[in-house]
């Protein structure tokens, strides 16, 4: 853990799914489904986790991803890790609309038109959760929150 990391120091959204490595989070951006992969380690880099560690990580990223895809059917889903302003080792899986604000830019550009509202599925947090579950088994922590 790192004093005044906010992913140290949080959860970092609604959790759908952990184990003793990772969470899965849907987060509170503005856009809807997005969800962030957060190594529960403060590490930086994907380099810096071990070969096993990198593929889990990344397991678990295609599992929301699949998830994702299922559940919302988006044009395109896209898999960040940037981590330049949270030093922090997490994946940014965004599902992505053809009418969204900002499609086919990136999310962090400036918005190209208004949007449809969109919202997610009633029971969507629940389904997901299972989903995960079901594709990486069922993880620690019991219910999401």
């Amino acid at each position: 853990m790192t004093t005044g990391c906010a992913f140290c120091s949080g959860v970092g959204g609604a959790l759908l799914w952990r184990d003793g490595r990772c969470r899965v989070v849907l987060t509170d951006e503005p856009f809807v489904g997005f969800c962030r992969v957060i190594w529960n380690a403060h590490v930086r880099e994907m380099t810096d986790l071990s070969a096993a560690d990198r593929a889990h990580c990344m397991d678990v990223a295609y599992a929301v991803e699949s998830a994702l895809r299922a559940r919302l059917a988006p044009t395109k889903v896209n898999l960040a890790s940037l981590g330049n302003v949270t030093p922090h080792l997490h994946w940014h899986v965004i599902p992505r609309f053809a009418d969204d604000t900002h499609f086919p830019g990136p999310v962090w550009a400036p918005p190209l038109r208004a949007a449809p509202a969109r919202a997610l599925p009633p029971g969507f947090v629940e389904a997901v959760a299972r989903d995960l579950a079901a594709a990486l088994g069922p993880g620690e922590g019991g219910t999401p929150r």
